[in-house]
């Protein structure tokens, strides 16, 4: 029997957006300003980047957004 090539894994992109970043930042300012709770706030950033950058690394792992469309969730419609 011949030898199985690896496949090495399709490679993904994640692009955050200006508003993403923007969003990012009024949260974890009202966290750290409004309720006074900068350590939370720190912790909350940290945990998004960490969440984007295990997407990024496996995409597949998480679920699909039941309320926006996707290639494989057509079953969406605009009401």
């Amino acid at each position: 029997m011949g030898k199985q090539k690896k496949t090495t894994p399709q490679s993904y992109q994640i692009r955050l957006t200006h508003n993403t970043l923007k969003n990012i930042d009024e949260i974890t300012g009202y966290i750290a300003f409004i309720k006074n709770s900068p350590l939370n706030a720190i912790k909350v950033a940290d945990t998004i980047f960490e969440t984007i950058d295990r997407i990024n690394l496996h995409p597949f792992a998480f679920r699909e957004c039941e309320e926006l469309p996707t290639k494989s969730n057509t079953s969406y419609t605009l009401e």
